[in-house]
């Protein structure tokens, strides 16, 4: 996949994850609770995958024993970890102050890879950072006495980790696992884990099969659901492996922050709330922050007498490599 392909797609996926917000609120109004509502939403999207995801497979099973850790951490951390962290989150914090720091995500593989290849981030990445992370403060619209607690606050850096697991995971390139098998068997490691969190009693587990109101109109819960779980799910984890294969972990991560602007639109769509100006300047920093990170990841380095090879850990790695093909050979 072409990288402007992928940008494209990460886009869409992000777009298309941002409707989870108002799928799952007009659940949540109607009696369900968050953990029946994500639990239905991973069980329901990895059955819609299965029989594509085994035509894929083509009748190589060995292919899920040889792939088990990334299926493993996909499900685990990914999907699993990754809601149920949040939804903790958000029983201590505002929704977002909880959200913000799961996008720390971004922030996290930057650091990851500075230390991991000993290569601080260029100039044009740290400005995308900054300019992006402050986009999302203002599409969040955190008030400065905001009161935070600090057991919510750990909650919050977790799903971060697993978000971070996520795009790692759904980074490396594997020719032999298909992005439609690993969502799917990602996703029913998530139900599993979810389901026995609800059986432990560590979330509630409720549903309520009633009316929902959906951009204005009452219409069945099951319309919600299968929103839920086709739109939101099924199709966005597909998308977004797919854009993360093609762009790296970092950059992938980056766009990733649309889902937050997308999330804002679609509430306006479906639940008629209106974002605010400064919530759309917000969105216009992170397109910029994302722009300029994806700018910097396509600049080559000259060779030149103070850019040696030495200066990448990775052997056979040319010094005209960006950062992403370092990452990708590391993986390799």
């Amino acid at each position: 996949m072409k990288p402007l392909t992928g940008i494209g797609v990460a886009l869409v996926s992000a777009i298309i994850f941002g409707t989870s917000g108002s799928f799952a609120k007009s659940l949540l109004e109607a009696g369900w609770s968050t953990g029946a509502a994500v639990t239905w939403r991973m069980a329901g999207a990895g059955l819609v995958l299965l029989i594509p995801a085994i035509v894929a497979l083509h009748g190589r099973w060995r292919i899920l024993l040889a792939n088990w850790r990334p299926i493993l951490l996909f499900g685990a951390f990914g999907v699993a970890t990754c809601q149920l962290a949040y939804f903790r989150a958000v029983e201590r914090l505002s929704v977002g102050v909880a959200l913000m720091l799961e996008y720390l995500a971004p922030v996290m593989i930057v650091l990851i890879l500075w230390i991991q290849y000993r290569k601080a981030p260029r100039a044009m990445t740290i400005i995308g950072t900054i300019l992006a992370f402050g986009g999302l403060v203002l599409v969040l619209n955190l008030g400065a006495s905001e009161r935070v607690d600090f057991i919510g606050v750990l909650w919050g850096l977790v799903a971060a980790v697993g978000l971070v697991v996520y795009f790692f995971v759904t980074a490396k390139e594997n020719d032999r696992l298909p992005p439609i098998v690993l969502a799917t068997a990602g996703l029913f490691v998530g139900a599993a884990i979810m389901a026995v969190a609800g059986l432990f009693g560590i979330i509630p587990m409720k549903t309520s099969f009633v009316d929902i109101t959906l951009a204005g109109a009452v219409v069945p819960w099951w319309v919600g659901l299968l929103g839920l779980i086709l739109i939101s799910t099924a199709f966005a984890y597909v998308t977004g492996i797919m854009a993360s294969r093609a762009l790296g972990s970092k950059v992938a991560s980056f766009v990733s922050l649309f889902e937050v602007v997308a999330a804002v639109l679609w509430a306006w769509l479906f639940l008629g709330e209106l974002p605010l100006p400064i919530q759309l300047l917000g969105g216009l920093l992170i397109f910029a922050g994302v722009v300029l990170v994806r700018w910097d990841e396509l600049r080559t380095v000259p060779v030149d007498d103070h850019v040696l090879p030495s200066d990448y850990p990775i052997p056979g790695v040319p010094a005209e490599t960006g950062a992403i093909e370092i990452v990708r050979a590391a993986e390799q």
